[in-house]
């Protein structure tokens, strides 16, 4: 018998589970199994229609000119995204939605692989792209290239985060931080204290019917169709990308869109039977 790192004495679950049935089936590619994955993953069966879409600021740096809009995705807080593309552009481009991590850094979203009007926000913030992102904007570097770049957060991070105050208080209390920098606290208290939160939604969501990963791709659709809608986007010509938590917005957002034409996918492939022992 396989022994597995969090399973332990439960390491013989694995084979009781094959015992019921058989586990990972591999589903062919086509229409078919996208409507299987849009049903297993819920939350899809409704307009995936940015609401309310408003245009806030715009600003040119670096050879990059942006926009600041929000939408509606009919629940919580206005989602917040970054428009980049070329300064300068004329005519349609094609277009690539950025898709940030998950990093155990809530704080931020967008943030996290693109700059705004006022460049990187943090100490803290550019600590975390040296680690992940070799200390590059990423978003911005494609806007560079010639493509329309829409950065969105997503649920549950950046302009789409749950408020410390609306948390349960034992996990506001566990919401500790040892540095002396008052933003850089804030900020290590914030990610420490949604990363217990993060158990109790997921926990909502399965109770509404869905997952995480449902509300969060639910999301990135209405992002992908924001992008797609845009007059100055070729709508034939449109990818997603990610790193990490990224990469897994990237996979499932292609298995459940059929309007994007690429989707690059990073570090986090995986296979389910690979997720058992030590990497779930």
């Amino acid at each position: 018998m396989t022994r597995y790192t969090h399973l332990g004495i439960y390491s013989d679950l694995v084979d009781a589970a094959k015992r019921q049935q058989p586990l990972y089936p591999l589903a062919r590619p086509g229409a078919e199994t996208q409507a299987l994955v849009r049903e297993h993953m819920g939350f899809c069966n409704g307009p995936e229609t940015p609401l309310a879409v408003q245009s806030h600021k715009t600003w040119e740096r670096d050879g990059v000119a942006g926009e600041l809009v929000s939408w509606s995705v009919g629940y919580g807080p206005r989602t917040e995204a970054y428009v980049l593309k070329p300064a300068g552009a004329s005519g349609p481009l094609p277009g690539v939605l950025a898709l940030h991590d998950h990093g155990g850094f809530k704080f931020y979203g967008k943030e996290k692989i693109a700059d705004g009007p006022d460049g990187v926000l943090t100490p803290v913030l550019q600590a975390f792209r040296d680690d992940a992102y070799g200390g590059r904007a990423y978003a911005n570097a494609l806007a560079r290239e010639g493509f329309l770049v829409v950065v969105h957060d997503t649920f549950v991070w950046g302009s789409r985060k749950f408020p410390l105050i609306e948390m349960p208080q034992v996990i506001r209390d566990a919401a500790k931080s040892s540095l002396s920098d008052p933003l850089a606290a804030e900020i290590q208290a914030y990610n420490n204290a949604a990363g217990q939160h993060e158990h109790l939604v997921a926990k909502y969501c399965n109770l509404l019917g869905t997952g995480m990963p449902g509300v969060v791709c639910y999301e990135d659709r209405v992002a992908l169709n924001y992008l797609r809608s845009r007059g100055d986007v070729l709508p034939e010509r449109v990818a997603c990308l990610g790193l990490s938590g990224g990469g897994n917005r990237s996979a499932m957002l292609l298995a459940t869109h059929g309007g994007l034409r690429a989707a690059a996918i990073m570090g986090l492939m995986t296979t389910y039977e690979h997720l058992l022992d030590h990497n779930v």
